[in-house]
């Protein structure tokens, strides 16, 4: 969702006065709500991968009243495309994806050559087909909630005129994207004694590795997996001098905040969805066997992220504060 924020910058260019609204998962408000280009979210009740064809023609209905006058349909899947149809709106733009012949009304297909990023595909749907996209793309930017910040500071009760590096040891994906917990622990050492805080982010599955950093640092780092909402990360993230993170959410999230950043790639590849921000750092070893985009290490050594010293990060940290 954060990368969607170059189309949706790109269609506020465009059309200033037009009403943008968005239909997605419940738990993108939090995201959507920090991108002023869209004027509202609408949820899209279904679980990943759930076709629901009733539902998606009750829902479809629902939206007609609204009177829309274009949608874009941003995945390639059949699914995705019924609402917009369902929902009667006459421009219904897409790539060509799945059986969505009839689905859509300008169904186009994609040169992957001519847009290897995963942003220009996006943006591409926002322009007509025979407009080159403008370079240079706009970034992601999402704004905060100052109040919300402070009330979770408050929440949490921490500290927040000390510095803080922010260290994202998580990844949804599976261990071939998770650098190893004992090198973020070292990472948090090093910087621990230069005085900074360390506060550790992801979700309740990646406390087991907020704890690993905390065994080997005396508990001595500020524990936020699990605890906080996806907003009031966002907030907390704006606090960050410097982010080290997986190739995951929090990423791209750390990246729209326009924090310093270093990304830390394995299995996956930069090439395709990089962090969007202009102070970024990504460290991979380019080794022959990746990116082999698996979930696990298909050959069993992890070299790709287990040879990606705890030193070269700290060096890399050095290059912004």
């Amino acid at each position: 969702m954060v990368m969607a924020q170059t189309l949706f910058k790109t269609l506020r260019q465009q059309y200033p006065l037009a009403e943008l609204h968005v239909l997605a998962p419940d738990w993108t408000r939090a995201l959507l709500s920090r991108m002023p280009e869209i004027n509202k979210a609408i949820s899209l009740p279904f679980a990943h991968g759930e076709l629901n064809l009733k539902k998606r023609w009750q829902l479809g209905r629902s939206l007609r009243q609204a009177n829309y006058s274009q949608a874009i349909v941003l995945p390639n899947s059949f699914k995705s495309a019924l609402i917009p149809f369902f929902a009667g709106i006459k421009k219904r733009i897409g790539w060509r994806g799945e059986f969505r012949y009839g689905l859509l009304s300008e169904l186009r297909i994609l040169n992957k050559t001519q847009y290897p990023l995963m942003i220009e595909r996006f943006m591409a749907l926002g322009v007509p087909s025979t407009q080159l996209l403008k370079k240079p793309y706009p970034l992601p930017q999402l704004i905060i909630n100052h109040d919300s910040l402070q009330a979770v500071a408050n929440k949490y009760q921490l500290q927040v005129d000390k510095p803080i590096i922010a260290l994202c040891p998580g990844v949804a994906f599976g261990p071939s994207k998770r650098w190893p917990a004992e090198y973020f622990a070292e990472v948090a050492k090093s910087k621990l004694q230069e005085g900074y805080q360390i506060w550790l982010f992801g979700s309740l599955a990646d406390k087991p590795l907020a704890e690993i950093i905390q065994a080997q640092n005396n508990k001595r780092c500020v524990d936020l997996c699990g605890g906080t909402s996806l907003a009031e990360a966002i907030d907390l993230l704006s606090l960050a001098k410097l982010i080290v993170t997986n190739d995951s959410g929090l990423m791209h999230i750390g990246a729209a905040l326009h924090k310093p950043l270093i990304a830390i790639y394995g299995s996956t590849s930069a090439d395709f969805t990089p962090p969007l921000g202009d102070r970024v750092k990504i460290l991979n070893l380019n080794l022959a066997c990746s990116p082999c985009f698996k979930r696990e290490c298909p050959l069993g050594h992890l070299r790709c992220m287990k040879d990606l010293t705890p030193e070269q990060v700290i060096t890399a940290i050095k290059e912004f504060i």
